[in-house]
C-alpha cells in the first residue's frame, strides 16, 4: 500500500462522538487488521514471493508454502512485539485457542456455543441469591470442559483439545 491511498483527512470531519472503552479495544485488536495486512504486504510479500519463484516445486505445494511463511513470518513479529512478562502466558492461550478451534471443526461443533447452552439450563430460582448463582454458574462453567459430551463422542472437551492439540506438538 502506497502513502497515497491514505488519506490523512480522514479523521477531521464526522468523528464527534465519543467511543466507549469497548469500542476503542475493538477497533485497536480487530478494527484495523485490514490496514495491519496492507503493510505486513508491504512488508513481506516481494521477498517473499522472489523466495517462492526460485523454488522448483508444484503450484499446491507453492500456495501451501507461501501461506506457511506468511503465518510464520506474522507470529514471529507477534512474539518479538509481545513483553516478555506476558509472552508465554499469551502463547498457552493462543495454543488453546487453536486447539479448541481444530477440536470444533474435526466434530463440527463449537463448543463455547455449547458450554453456554448448557449454562442456560442452570435455573437461577434454584439458588437463594445472585451470589450463589453466579457462582454455581463459574463452578459449572469450569466443570463442563470435564464433562462427556455427546457431540464429542462422548468424549469431555478437555481430553478431545489435548487430543487436537497433541497432534500438532502444541502440548509440549
Amino acid at each position: 500500500m502506497n502513502d497515497d491511498n491514505c488519506d490523512p483527512n480522514a479523521g477531521l470531519f464526522g468523528n464527534d462522538a465519543e467511543e466507549s472503552e469497548e469500542e476503542m479495544l475493538a477497533k485497536q485488536l480487530f478494527g484495523k487488521n485490514p490496514n495491519r495486512v496492507s503493510a505486513l504486504r508491504d512488508l513481506i510479500f516481494e521477498d517473499m514471493m522472489e523466495s517462492i519463484d526460485t523454488e522448483k516445486m508444484p503450484e499446491d505445494a507453492k500456495r501451501e508454502l507461501i501461506f506457511k511463511m506468511a503465518i510464520n513470518s506474522v507470529l514471529d513479529m507477534v512474539m518479538e512485539a509481545t513483553p516478555d512478562e506476558i509472552s508465554e502466558e499469551m502463547t498457552y492461550a493462543f495454543d488453546s485457542y487453536i486447539g479448541v478451534a481444530l477440536t470444533n471443526r474435526k466434530y463440527g461443533v463449537d463448543l463455547f456455543k455449547e458450554q453456554s447452552k448448557a449454562l442456560l439450563s442452570i435455573d437461577p430460582k434454584q439458588f437463594e441469591d445472585d451470589e450463589q448463582y453466579e457462582a454455581a454458574l463459574r463452578e459449572f462453567e469450569e466443570q463442563w470442559w470435564s464433562i462427556s459430551q455427546p457431540l464429542l463422542g462422548q468424549r469431555n472437551p478437555n481430553d478431545a483439545i489435548a487430543e487436537s492439540m497433541k497432534r500438532y506438538g502444541l502440548l509440549e
